[in-house]
């Protein structure tokens, strides 16, 4: 008995806490502090002030998290006892997200509207139903809570491409995914299809939820650590396709690949797309997709390079599908918003086409394709949410008939958007899958190139098709109005115009940005 007491304090000696570097988490923490912020304003600050105090915590936080990742470029260390990676591709990933989180704070702003304060809160008390239904929908116009939980989503989106153990990205994928089940059930209009969006969104992320856990026992079954450079490691010299390494590979993958929206793991992207509420939407169309890409390429990057002449040959597979499938189905849609949810499974291909290059230049390409992609997303969701009719927004495609007679600028800014997404010379989507296309190439991804360039030429129809629609077509004399837009939404607007427009003519900067940040830590 003596032996052991006198063993405690040596083994207290031996146990050192571990050390946590809080200047290099701090970009994640400022967020998670202003979302717990936010939490404690809709606790304890009087209704008529949460919406204003619940923005300034949001954009204070976000601005105040981007100054973080500024002052820490060019670090390239992991911290946290190992559990995040603190480099080029995560800090990139990471501002980019911050500055899609500002903008996607902006256009969420709009939802709150007094009720008859202006166009949106006349359409509510015009809105068809019963007193108790437009009583719900003024109801609605007052939901402040969805600022905190837009802060801990974007958290868990800054934690996943950082995450340098897969249990850390696990739990930064739940924390990204669980607040955005929510968002999406907070529609003011059409709640059934809004709560069905959010429903089904629950039930296949936590299917996905479940594969990427899965997988991760069988890594660490074979590798015996969590750790992405030890699973690299141990994998370096595998010869043997080992069953547990190769079905774990697999399942992760599964678990990554439905969060960026890749056939056959996309059946929930139009359904949840078309249900969201539209700023909602356009942050998830923009934001997950940066996140859940940059935490796809660390794994295979970081932790499988060794296994690369197995996966590459099935993630091809995986874009050429993706591609076909996107292009292909958007044609026959008809809802502008089931339009762009395709529209996004197709570039899901794009940017897969440049990660499948698997080398510093596919990895740069795809950075540069994902800031691209993302604030031409978020401007393009942004006009949808101007376009409205007695019923809400009119996005029937019908609907947006003579759109160009009716409102020629917001017509105009939404043909830039479209033609950025057909990759059109003269806008960001043009320089990025072009970068993305010659990484493919220089990689010995020929093949897949030639099938991108198909399916952009498949992909430029239906999106012309819109503008024809838009430009010459007759005005309907029942036809939707636009909204004047706010501030917020007009700056929401003009910053993805101004992006796509100088990415089209002026991409080197940031492509060079995205050379220098390229390179993974260890």
């Amino acid at each position: 008995m003596s032996a052991v007491v006198s063993a405690v304090p040596q083994l207290a000696a031996a146990v050192q806490a571990p050390h946590i570097e809080y200047g290099e988490l701090s970009p994640m923490l400022i967020v998670f502090g202003a979302a717990v912020a936010g939490v404690l304003v809709e606790a304890f600050v009087p209704r008529k002030a949460r919406y204003a105090t619940q923005l300034v915590v949001a954009l204070g936080g976000m601005a105040a998290a981007f100054a973080a990742v500024l002052a820490l470029h060019g670090s390239r260390e992991v911290a946290a006892v190992g559990a995040v990676a603190v480099d080029g591709p995560a800090l990139f990933l990471q501002g980019t997200l911050l500055l899609l989180g500002i903008v996607s704070v902006l256009m969420i702003a709009e939802r709150r509207l007094e009720p008859g304060g202006d166009a949106f809160a006349a359409q509510a008390a015009a809105a068809p139903g019963s007193a108790q239904e437009r009583e719900a929908t003024a109801a609605g116009l007052h939901q402040t809570e969805v600022f905190p939980l837009t802060m801990f989503a974007l958290g868990g989106m800054l934690l996943f491409p950082a995450a340098n153990d897969l249990l850390t990205m696990f739990v930064a994928l739940e924390v990204l995914s669980l607040p955005l089940y929510l968002l999406c059930g907070l529609a003011r209009r059409r709640r059934l299809l809004s709560q069905e969006a959010a429903l089904k969104y629950f039930l296949l992320g936590a299917f996905s939820s479940a594969f990427f856990l899965f997988g991760v026992a069988l890594l660490y079954g074979y590798s015996g650590s969590v750790r992405l450079d030890r699973i690299a490691v141990a994998t370096g010299g595998a010869m043997d396709n080992d069953a547990l390494l190769l079905i774990g590979l697999a399942m992760v993958a599964v678990g990554l690949l439905f969060k960026v929206g890749a056939v056959p793991f996309h059946s929930w992207t139009p359904d949840v797309y078309q249900g969201a509420p539209t700023p909602i939407t356009g942050f998830m169309a923009a934001a997950t997709k940066v996140s859940a890409f940059g935490a796809l390429l660390r794994f295979f990057y970081v932790a499988m390079p060794g296994m690369k002449w197995d996966w590459r040959p099935v993630m091809m597979g995986v874009a050429i599908v993706t591609m076909i499938a996107g292009a292909v189905i958007a044609i026959t849609q008809t809802d502008v918003k089931r339009m762009l949810a395709y529209s996004s499974i197709a570039h899901a291909g794009f940017i897969l086409t440049g990660m499948v290059a698997a080398s510093e230049a596919g990895a740069s390409s795809t950075l540069f394709y994902l800031v691209a992609y993302g604030f031409v997303t978020l401007g393009a969701f942004a006009v949808v949410t101007l376009v409205r009719d007695a019923g809400g927004e009119a996005t029937h495609l019908s609907r947006w008939a003579g759109l160009g007679r009716r409102s020629p600028l917001v017509a105009g800014v939404f043909a830039i958007f479209l033609l950025a997404f057909a990759g059109i010379p003269l806008t960001s989507g043009f320089s990025g899958k072009f970068a993305v296309f010659q990484a493919a190439a220089d990689g010995g991804a020929g093949p897949l190139v030639i099938v991108g360039v198909l399916c952009s030429a498949i992909a430029a129809f239906f999106y012309v098709r819109v503008i024809v629609l838009m430009f010459f077509s007759e005005p309907k004399a029942d036809g939707p109005t636009v909204v004047v837009p706010s501030v917020m939404t007009t700056a929401a607007i003009a910053l993805g115009v101004a992006v796509t427009v100088v990415l089209g003519i002026l991409p080197q900067p940031v492509l060079d940005l995205a050379d220098k940040a390229a390179l993974f830590v260890h």
